[in-house]
């Protein structure tokens, strides 16, 4: 294969006026091999190491590529690359590389399974090459060394998808580190500091995020992240019969976005919640936990007036916690809210988030009303946002029955500047001795207080 060539007009005296001689020029193979590697960066490796072949001054240019990714699911010449072969093909690349520092590295092992002490190699080998952005993805378990992690400081972006243990320092201070997502990771604590918080220091971190992640300590852990936008965690402990009790604070004066998913196990402390807009918590309280139901309640209590400024906000709560009491009689004022989401909820705690929400614009439900007493709507003082804001209104898994019937009769009645109310039946209807045609035209005779409301019935003739 001949090397890249570009053609270039080339005015001569020895021509009449107005032609030119046309002459090829290797202007690409002229650039710096450093250049030519952030070039081969931007097309798939293997392609990129396939440049070998263009002439005798390409030999080598590949091994000069700042960003690579190595996915053992993709194609090659339509078929998968054995699993020997991808190997092979990695050791080289890393191997034969020139670049003292790489840019961006993804490796995504979902096809195979491999030596622990294979992928803990390739992973060090690049943390020592200063890389800036590291993705891993890898479904089996492997070593991974903390130290060297937690010491790389030219780390912008860390994504790890993968089962593996890390042991958290007392202190870890990476400067430039923008996003830290981590998932399936088992985090404990380095056992010579027990008796010590951990505070991991990341100046200049936007995101923050940990999912399905074990939190095996008891020390609390300080988020010292002052320009962090984005906080998301998903702890996941039922493996475990030990109970880890520990405080996670976040110190950032600039987070916009909350997001939280647990058994209230773990304490978030949050020193700075004014500037979040936009919240999404799920409690998961499971029935071998009943006993401790007062202790829940108050942490979820603690949890929601942290974010009594937020503007949008999704509540959902699971099992035994659909009993909680006291969370719904000591709700905060949501003077900012305009949006909000509930799964099956009961009437009194519904009626408790419309009174604390004075400027309420859209209320979502996923699964209707629960424990419904029968007089909880018809004695019920309506709600600020009911005359003043309420504009929308959806109403998804509707089950037509006597306490869902009532919440809509409610609504109608009593929200003046209702817009839109959409019902949308559950999916267990399609399959109930119930006549929705019936429940629909029952529905559109009740009286309504709005003069513009208009009620939409999704999905009702398929069912």
């Amino acid at each position: 294969m001949d090397s890249m060539k570009v053609n270039i007009e080339i005015p001569t005296k020895h021509l009449p006026t107005g032609e030119a001689a046309v002459e090829e020029i290797d202007v690409i193979s002229t650039l710096h091999e450093n250049i030519l590697g952030r070039i081969l960066s931007f097309i798939p490796i293997i392609d990129a190491v396939h440049t070998s072949v263009l002439s005798r001054r390409w030999i080598e240019v590949w091994t000069y590529i700042t960003s690579l990714k190595f996915d053992d699911g993709l194609l090659h010449y339509e078929k998968k690359m054995p699993k020997q072969q991808f190997v092979n093909f990695v050791e080289k690349v890393l191997f034969q590389l020139t670049n003292s520092s790489i840019q961006s590295f993804s490796l995504s092992l979902t096809s195979y399974q491999y030596d622990a002490s294979l992928i803990t190699s390739w992973i060090s080998f690049i943390l020592e090459r200063r890389v800036q952005k590291l993705h891993i993805q890898y479904a089996d378990k492997v070593f991974l060394s903390s130290n060297l992690l937690f010491t790389c400081d030219s780390l912008v972006e860390l994504v790890l998808q993968m089962k593996c243990t890390l042991s958290l320092p007392i202190s870890v201070h990476l400067a430039n580190l923008q996003k830290f997502s981590i998932s399936g990771i088992k985090l404990v604590s380095d056992s010579s500091n027990y008796s010590k918080d951990i505070t991991l220091n990341f100046p200049v971190l936007k995101v923050f995020e940990a999912r399905g992640c074990v939190w095996s300590t008891t020390q609390d852990i300080s988020l010292q992240v002052p320009l962090l936008e984005r906080f998301s965690i998903a702890i996941r402990n039922r493996q475990s019969n030990k109970s880890c009790n520990f405080a996670i604070k976040v110190h950032s004066s600039r987070l916009t976005d909350f997001s939280y998913e647990n058994d209230l196990e773990q304490d978030i402390v949050l020193c700075d919640s004014s500037s979040i807009r936009n919240a999404s918590i799920a409690i998961v309280v499971y029935e071998d936990k009943e006993d401790k139901m007062e202790k829940l309640e108050l942490q979820a209590c603690n949890l929601l007036r942290q974010i009594h400024d937020v503007e949008r906000l999704e509540f959902f709560f699971y099992k035994v916690f659909r009993q909680a009491k006291d969370i719904f009689t000591n709700l905060p004022v949501f003077g900012r809210l305009t949006y909000l989401q509930l799964n099956e909820v009961k009437g009194e705690a519904l009626l408790q988030f419309l009174n604390n929400s004075p400027i309420l614009n859209t209320l979502v439900l996923l699964h209707g009303v629960c424990f419904l007493h029968q007089d909880v709507f018809t004695s019920a003082v309506v709600p600020r946002c009911f005359l003043s804001s309420l504009n929308v209104f959806r109403f998804e898994g509707f089950d037509a029955n006597e306490h869902d019937l009532s919440l809509v009769k409610f609504m109608l009645e009593n929200a003046a500047m209702l817009q839109t109310m959409t019902i949308t039946p559950s999916f267990w209807l399609r399959f109930a001795d119930i006549d929705l045609e019936n429940v629909k035209e029952q529905i559109l005779s009740l009286p309504t207080c709005s003069n513009f409301c208009k009620i939409d019935f999704s999905d009702i003739n398929s069912c």
